[in-house]
C-alpha cells in the first residue's frame, strides 16, 4: 500500500467507551482515525463507529494493537494516541507545522492531567523533567511521526507493554521534539489506584524494562 498525504490517528483501545468520545472529538480534523480494539467487553466499537472512525480488532497489547493500526493506515503521517487522552485546542497548527518542516523527527505533546489536585501538578512537573533531561516521553503524550521514520527505526514492536519506551529509545534524543501543545490524560486511574501507588508501579516497570526483564513479565505486574 502506498501511503498518501495527510494524517492518520491510531488509537489502541480496551474497554474505552467512557473516555473514547472525548478523544475522538479532539481529533475531528484528522483525515483518518483508526481505533484498534484488543477485545473490549464494552461498547468501544460502537463509540468508534459513531464518530466515523475505522474499527479494527487486534491481539490485546498496545504494541500489537498499534502495529495493526499503523499497517492499516493510509496516510504518510501517523499520530499514535491513547484512548483516554485529549489533545487541547491549538494542537492542529503545531502538528501541521511539524509535518511541514520536520519529517525526520517525531513530535510529542506536553503532558497534563484532567485533575485539579495539587498532586497532579507535581506529577506533571516530574514528567516535564523526565522529557527534558532524559528525553523520555510516554505514550500518553501522543507521538506524531512520519511513516518513513517509523520504518527506519524498526517500526512498532508487538510487545504487551513498554512499546512506547521501546520506540522512544530507538528514536533517540536527536529525533524527538516537544510540540507546543498539550495532551490531557484522564486522571481516573491515578485516583482509583492511588497517586503514589500508580506512580511507583510505573517507575518500577520502567526500571525492570531497562534491567532487561521481558515485557510480558512486566505486563503481569502492570495489570
Amino acid at each position: 500500500m502506498r501511503a498518501g498525504p495527510g494524517l492518520t490517528a491510531v488509537i489502541p483501545a480496551l474497554n474505552a467507551a467512557a473516555t473514547l468520545p472525548r478523544t475522538l472529538a479532539s481529533l475531528s480534523s484528522v483525515a483518518e482515525i483508526i481505533v484498534v480494539d484488543g477485545a473490549s467487553e464494552d461498547p468501544t466499537r460502537d463509540v468508534a463507529e459513531q464518530f466515523g472512525a475505522r474499527w479494527l480488532a487486534a491481539p490485546r497489547g498496545r504494541g500489537s494493537q498499534i502495529a495493526a493500526g499503523v499497517a492499516a493506515a493510509h496516510c504518510e503521517w501517523l499520530l499514535i494516541i491513547h484512548a483516554d487522552t485529549i489533545l487541547a485546542p491549538g494542537w492542529e497548527q503545531r502538528a501541521r507545522r511539524h509535518m511541514a518542516h520536520c519529517p525526520g523527527k517525531a513530535g510529542y505533546f506536553r503532558f497534563a492531567l484532567d485533575s485539579a489536585e495539587p498532586v497532579a501538578r507535581r506529577l506533571e512537573r516530574r514528567v516535564a523533567w523526565r522529557c527534558r533531561v532524559l528525553a523520555l516521553p510516554y505514550g500518553d503524550q501522543g507521538l506524531l511521526i512520519h511513516r518513513d521514520l517509523l520504518q527506519n527505526v524498526g517500526g512498532i514492536r508487538c510487545v504487551p507493554l513498554m512499546e512506547d519506551v521501546d520506540l522512544i529509545r530507538r528514536l533517540g534524543r536527536r529525533r524527538l521534539v516537544m510540540l507546543d501543545a498539550i495532551a490531557v490524560t484522564s486522571a481516573v486511574r491515578w485516583q482509583q489506584e492511588g497517586w503514589r501507588r500508580r506512580s511507583a508501579r510505573n517507575l518500577l516497570c520502567l526500571g525492570l524494562w531497562f534491567a532487561g526483564v521481558p515485557a510480558h513479565r512486566i505486563a503481569l505486574l502492570y495489570r
